[in-house]
């Protein structure tokens, strides 16, 4: 068994070899040009930085998929199942781009100052230039999935996921804003609400590749379940990290989702063990919470039970999403798909 410590460098030494490829490839995709201030700031956060996760699970599906030794084979000129080369990096930089709109429509519900180190795109140019450059990085990520060169039919299901995709994203962000009003939202419906929200443009980065390489529908719904199972599994991480990790190695102060009364899975099982989740911080100030308040919060939710209630559905996801694979070749690369998964949960800030 890989110890977690080794498992994170093979992982992140997958990401970043793969990560310098995507960039190179947004800026072929994605060009500054007129207007100018447009397309700089759709550029943005692109070059901002980011792990590039999901193009990475995207790239390494496609490996494991058509039983290609890892970083082996000319992205731009992937051999598909039908033997018909694909351009798969052109779908991995249609994914990221779709993360990239994302966060800009994010920040600006959000009104977030920073993102990736950075202020937020709509801090560093202004709301109209973010909302446009929102709008079209949402349109330039379909015009670059057709650009795959596979198969037509196998463009219009790529082209489908990734839509079915962009409208789950924002059933999810509607579900979380309406849980800012809700004190009886259960395990279930924020496992939902983060499903739409965040794991499903994992799912569609894993099953874009098996339907752009000409998989069959069990092994593409395989890969789906994979991503779906991975990314909620990561979010509900994100929700253990925010109040187990310090303040300086997180970026951000420690317990600022209970501060603002964000749900999480934590404080829905909390609520459910009779926690007074809102009385745990005296105060709804980022600013003002002192770590003294956070720790004894945080041993509030540990004696719940809560936390260890979060790791532990983070777990059986992962297994679950692992198991999944196993509709795939036993190589290498499905190896680094699992390993993948164990990152998402085990990975420190």
């Amino acid at each position: 068994m890989t110890d977690p410590q080794t498992r994170e460098q093979t992982v992140l030494d997958a990401v970043g070899q793969r990560r310098e490829l995507v960039n190179e490839a947004i800026t072929e995709e994605l060009p500054i040009k007129e207007p100018k201030r447009l397309y700089e700031a759709s550029r943005y956060l692109l070059d901002a930085g980011g792990k590039r996760l999901r193009p990475t699970v995207l790239l390494v599906v496609g490996e494991a998929l058509t039983d290609v030794e890892p970083m082996s084979v000319d992205y731009r000129e992937f051999p598909s199942l039908s033997e018909e080369p694909v351009d798969l990096m052109a779908a991995a930089v249609s994914v990221e781009v779709i993360q990239s709109f994302t966060l800009i429509h994010d920040d600006i519900m959000d009104d977030d100052d920073l993102r990736r180190g950075v202020p937020a795109v709509h801090k560093e140019y202004d709301l109209e230039t973010a909302i446009l450059a929102g709008d079209t990085l949402y349109s330039k990520a379909f015009e670059i999935m057709v650009e795959t060169d596979a198969p037509p039919e196998r463009v219009v299901a790529a082209t489908d996921t990734l839509a079915s995709t962009c409208t789950k994203i924002c059933e999810g962000q509607s579900l979380d804003v309406s849980f800012e009003t809700r004190r009886d939202v259960d395990p279930d419906e924020y496992l939902e609400m983060i499903e739409q929200k965040t794991a499903v443009l994992y799912a569609a980065s894993a099953a874009i590749a098996g339907e752009l390489l000409s998989a069959d529908d069990e092994v593409v719904d395989a890969l789906y379940g994979y991503g779906l199972d991975v990314g909620r599994a990561f979010q509900i991480q994100d929700d253990v990290l925010d109040l187990t990790v310090p303040s300086d190695q997180l970026g951000k102060q420690r317990g600022s989702d209970l501060v603002e009364n964000k749900q999480t899975l934590i404080t829905v099982h909390a609520r459910e063990q009779g926690v007074d989740v809102g009385g745990l911080v005296d105060t709804d100030s980022v600013e003002a919470v002192t770590e003294a308040e956070i720790d004894d919060a945080v041993a509030t939710l540990e004696d719940a039970g809560s936390i260890e209630y979060a790791n532990q559905t983070a777990r059986d996801l992962v297994e679950r999403g692992k198991s999944r694979l196993e509709v795939l070749p036993d190589n290498e690369a499905r190896g680094l798909l699992c390993d993948i998964a164990d990152y998402l949960i085990e990975r420190g800030y």
